[in-house]
């Protein structure tokens, strides 16, 4: 679960790291004197969307400037009339695609002096199972295109979870961002604060950009972007209460409903497996055969009737897809439920698309039957290859 920067930077201040002060709004008519309770007398009015490169944004709307979706304002007054250019409008980055996201909330923040910039991360590392820190004199930039064109800039390492964060971690930090004097302690000190709020919040990213030293020589989270481990939100009501569902695709806010493993993608063919392998091999068979996965969708192992007609739903609902391919190897899921629940939604929300079903493994042949009876308009395959290759051909015959 991802949050916005103005909530991040709210948690952050909670640990005791050091944030400038600001003030998240939602109409333009409040905004000067939100503006005017900060010390300015420089103000930082950034649109609140769940992306990445909102500075080198743009509108689609004219009316909104040519400006980004981080601008600069002098007075209370530029403060609200830079938003009211903004809310209301769709921001364009390299994060949303071409769509954009809607600006519904904006953050005021107190300006800051930038004397350098940095960039500080930490995230989950798979490889050695343990919290890493990633930090580069790179800040302000994309950190994939520091990796591409100057990776030697980038510094990782983990901590060790038998030790936890040490003052070393810090003096790492300090010396890759080439930091002395009081900006070494200061490291240390950042260097606690932000493990201690990962580890105490179940945090997956929390991502720096720019991490500043400011004119005055203190280091600051300038930007502030954190995602959460979906799996341990159980165990943080306050942090689940700050999702915004209107920054989601509204096919996964859906499938969340109904406990279904589902990511939304860019391809026209969509996906109903059980099994996270198997619809990941699902999707690599169909690249294979020149098309691309509309979604990957995981009804899991248990689905009901129920579940399983919610999943046909979500899947139909994508305006992309031109065709669907359904692969089950019944284990626990039984072929049987697969085939009542396709038959279910496509009596209830229509076939317009082509719709191939491969079914294998318990009740085999008690789904076949119920499917070849129902009288709908269903491709029948013998295993994954086939059916890859005959709903590719169906899209493409469509």
């Amino acid at each position: 679960m991802n949050i916005h920067e103005y909530q991040a930077k709210a948690i952050l201040r909670d640990f005791g790291v050091p944030v400038s002060l600001g003030v998240a709004v939602t109409d333009a008519a409040v905004a000067e004197a939100a503006a005017a309770n900060l010390p300015g007398p420089v103000y930082v009015v950034k649109a609140q969307i769940h992306a990445g490169g909102r500075g080198k944004g743009t509108f689609k709307e004219a009316e909104a400037g040519p400006a980004g979706g981080v601008r600069i304002a002098r007075s209370p007054q530029e403060a609200a009339a830079e938003a009211a250019k903004m809310l209301g409008k769709t921001l364009v980055t390299v994060q949303t695609g071409a769509a954009g996201k809607q600006v519904n909330q904006l953050y005021i923040e107190d300006g800051s002096a930038i004397a350098k910039e940095f960039y500080l991360a930490l995230l989950v590392d798979r490889e050695s199972g343990e919290i890493a820190f990633v930090v580069s004199t790179e800040g302000g930039m994309s950190i994939e295109e520091v990796a591409h064109n100057t990776p030697e800039k980038i510094v990782s390492f983990s901590v060790d979870p038998a030790t936890g964060i040490m003052p070393h971690h810090g003096r790492a930090i300090a010396a890759a961002l080439n930091l002395s004097g009081n900006a070494v302690k200061q490291a240390v000190d950042l260097a606690e604060k932000l493990f201690t709020a990962f580890t105490a919040k179940d945090m997956a990213l929390l991502e720096i950009n720019p991490l500043i030293l400011d004119n005055t020589g203190a280091l600051k989270c300038l930007d502030a972007k954190i995602g959460f481990d979906d799996n341990a939100l159980f165990r943080h009501p306050d942090i689940a209460a700050l999702r915004d569902v209107s920054e989601e695709d509204p096919k996964e806010t859906e499938a969340a409903k109904h406990d279904l493993s589902y990511v939304a993608l860019d391809g026209t063919i969509g996906c109903m497996v059980n099994g996270a392998g198997l619809a990941m091999a699902t999707m690599d068979i169909i690249k294979l055969y020149g098309a691309e996965p509309a979604n990957f969708l995981d009804v899991g192992g248990g689905a009901t009737t129920e579940k399983v007609t919610a999943a046909f739903k979500i899947i139909t609902a994508d305006p992309h897809v031109q065709g669907i391919l359904v692969n089950i190897f019944g284990g626990i899921m039984k072929c049987d439920v697969i085939a009542e629940g396709v038959i279910a939604a496509v009596k209830e929300v229509g076939l317009e698309v082509p719709l191939v079903v491969r079914l294998e493994g318990t009740n085999v042949e008690l789904g076949k039957a119920i499917i070849a009876e129902s009288g709908l308009n269903v491709i029948a395959a013998d295993d994954l290859d086939d059916a890859a290759q005959k709903i590719v051909a169906a899209v493409k015959k469509a």
